[in-house]
């Protein structure tokens, strides 16, 4: 496991979700569309930590459009052992 990648990302998550509470409690305008941007954040680290934590230094340094796409993407419920059976 890439555990250097898999943290830096679990900590851009981590803050942007004290960022967004921060946000919520403090803004009284605090809107739907600024809830998506700050969710679509928080989900694409959440999302690269978790499908990205095999990835080599050097592909998670390179980061190819192939891999962007694929990381950022939510992982399938039965990976998270989700799924009711």
């Amino acid at each position: 496991m890439n555990k250097e990648y898999v943290l830096w990302n679990l900590r851009e998550a981590a803050e942007e979700l004290e960022r967004t509470i921060e946000a919520i409690e403090k803004d009284p305008n605090y809107d739907r569309e600024e809830f998506r941007v700050a969710m679509s954040h928080l989900y694409q680290h959440i999302n690269t930590a978790w499908n990205a934590r095999d990835a080599t230094k050097e592909q998670a340094a390179e980061c190819a459009e192939e891999d962007f796409e694929k990381w950022h993407s939510m992982p399938d419920a039965s990976e998270l052992l989700l799924e009711c059976s």
